[in-house]
């Protein structure tokens, strides 16, 4: 298992630290995640070249859960499948997804879906079990879970430590999304915000017991997950904040927030 140390934000760019042994988890503290821009007609997100995906897609588990939430979307959507292969076929159906109902329609089915991924009895026999009276361990094991789990649907991941509710910095509660592969090849803020960040925030709170903050930054596609962390109300939170990237199939003119996260 790889960690990433990690500075603070700053309106600087800093330069990458030296990565900790295995042993000792880096220390993350975020701040202003989010750098929204002033021109809306931008392109959002890194400039260099998208990274190879062939490994992770190659890797047996990685093939197993992808084939499961494939599965599970289609079922979401009445049992009709995309005819796109792989992650095509992924975002070909997220994006049909969106397009069914409001963004509340959009974050409440996604939210099944999460849960249709276990056994009916897993998530409340987690929150008694677990969440409750071993907190600690449930966000590291919740984090470890996400690493492990999620990076096919995410790209690179590396679990980090995270600051969290009450300000105390916790080992093993984060994963860093390097750069995200869900939100790159969507384009589009809508979806990340409606198919992705709330409906996986519900999931972990009101399903699984767990606080989950989950921090997007649209300039480098990085988002911090930090377990035991109460997301940031709606009107504080910059992810709400954003104008439709330019690279969106589905943008809608030039309106300062996208309005499929401004409904």
């Amino acid at each position: 298992m790889r960690v990433l140390q990690r500075p603070t934000h700053s309106a600087h760019h800093q330069p990458r630290s030296k990565r900790l042994a295995t042993h000792t988890l880096p220390v993350v503290k975020r701040e202003n995640s989010i750098s929204c821009r002033a021109q809306n007609d931008s392109q959002y997100g890194p400039s260099g070249p998208k990274p190879s995906y062939v490994e992770i897609d190659a890797q047996p588990l990685n093939r197993v859960v992808y084939s499961l939430f494939r599965k599970k979307m289609v079922t979401a959507l009445g049992n009709k499948d995309s005819s796109l292969d792989g992650y095509d076929g992924i975002i070909d159906l997220t994006r049909r997804l969106n397009a069914l109902g409001s963004p509340r329609d959009t974050q409440r089915l996604t939210r099944q879906i999460l849960l249709s991924l276990f056994p009916g009895w897993l998530p409340p026999a987690f929150k008694v079990m677990f969440a409750k009276p071993l907190p600690g361990l449930s966000c590291r094991l919740n984090a470890f879970a996400t690493w492990l789990t999620c990076q096919w649907l995410m790209g690179e991941c590396e679990i980090n430590s995270v600051e969290v509710d009450g300000g105390e910095m916790k080992e093993g509660y984060g994963v860093l999304v390097k750069r995200c592969r869900y939100l790159e090849e969507s384009g589009c803020v809508g979806i990340c915000i409606n198919s992705c960040k709330i409906p996986t925030q519900e999931f972990f709170e009101k399903d699984m017991g767990l606080s989950l903050a989950m921090e997007p930054n649209y300039e480098t596609f990085e988002c911090q997950f930090s377990f035991g962390k109460m997301p940031l109300p709606r009107d504080e939170d910059e992810a709400f904040q954003s104008g439709c990237f330019s690279q969106c199939p589905t943008k809608q003119g030039s309106s300062e927030t996208c309005p499929r996260i401004s409904e």
